[in-house]
């Protein structure tokens, strides 16, 4: 079931000046992103601002993805919602469109129970034939999904694994003590990676790797060959880009320094805002000391 790689990249979704889905900028930030060492690219998660893109543009997104990355790259959709029937609509769209996988969040603001949780999950497994990770974030979503509820996911044949974004190492160490070992488990939080591997992890859903995905598919691999000194060093120097790309609420920080290494971007839209010329300084600030080589061009 290892078929989507260490590094998975959440990606953002470039707008346009009028703010409408920019494909074209889209489609070579991917390419930039597969070139350095991104094996699946993420689209419409909370990164790539699903909260605010329609199903309509999801779905272009996801059509666009398939036909240009088909056998370059794995491609991830973002088909969650607090609605069951919702989820279960989008998953077979993307399913239809062609995608490799889909992420599916714990519903959020309904707040359901660990039952809730499974029979969410359940049903949304049983209506797609494609696999499932699942994505635990309680500190956007209100609900802690508990490890013996990941542990009765783990059980159904095409949930392939978790991005855990806890925050919460010894949580990690109970998912993989209680599920199988196929059962894969991404860190969910760039800061966290070499922790969470070291729990059992093995790898990570980035955002950090649009800038610097080399260095940390590099730590990874160091991480996995049991090198934790070297992986350490680099995990210590990247540092400051994990810090400062949620000085603000994400995307915003990581479109600012997409904009200061030459992609077009464009801004967040409501409600969230770009960020402000103070923050934008230290963004490029944490940048070049944690990727000195960067070419910035403003």
């Amino acid at each position: 079931m290892f078929q989507f790689g260490r590094l998975i990249t959440a990606m953002a979704t470039p707008f346009s000046a009028n703010g409408n889905l920019n494909i074209a900028e889209a489609l070579k930030l991917g390419d930039h992103l597969v070139a350095t060492g991104t094996t699946t690219i993420l689209l419409a998660g909370t990164t790539g601002e699903s909260p605010t893109l329609t199903h309509d543009e999801e779905f272009e997104l996801f059509a666009a993805f398939v036909k240009h990355f088909k056998g370059r790259a794995k491609i991830m959709a973002g088909t969650g919602s607090n609605c069951t029937r919702t989820a279960i609509q989008s998953t077979q769209e993307a399913e239809k469109i062609g995608v490799d996988a889909v992420l599916q969040v714990v519903p959020y603001y309904n707040k359901p129970s660990q039952e809730g949780l499974f029979q969410h999950f359940s049903a949304i497994a049983n209506s797609t034939a494609l696999p499932i990770l699942l994505y635990n974030i309680p500190g956007r979503t209100s609900r802690n999904m508990e490890p013996e509820t990941v542990a009765r996911l783990a059980t159904v044949a095409n949930i392939f694994g978790i991005k855990e974004a806890a925050g919460d190492v010894e949580q990690v160490k109970k998912i993989k003590a209680l599920c199988p070992n196929e059962f894969l488990i991404y860190s969910g939080d760039d800061g966290l990676t070499l922790p969470f591997m070291k729990a059992g992890a093995v790898g990570v859903v980035s955002v950090a790797a649009h800038l610097v995905g080399t260095e940390i598919a590099e730590m990874m691999a160091l991480a996995t060959s049991g090198d934790m000194a070297k992986a350490a060093a680099i995990d210590e120097k990247l540092a400051p880009i994990f810090t400062a790309l949620f000085i603000a609420p994400n995307p915003a920080p990581l479109k600012a320094a997409l904009n200061l290494i030459g992609f077009d971007m464009g801004i967040p839209r409501l409600p969230l805002v770009p960020t402000t010329e103070a923050e934008t300084a230290l963004i490029k600030d944490a940048l070049l000391k944690s990727a000195p080589n960067t070419q910035l061009v403003r």
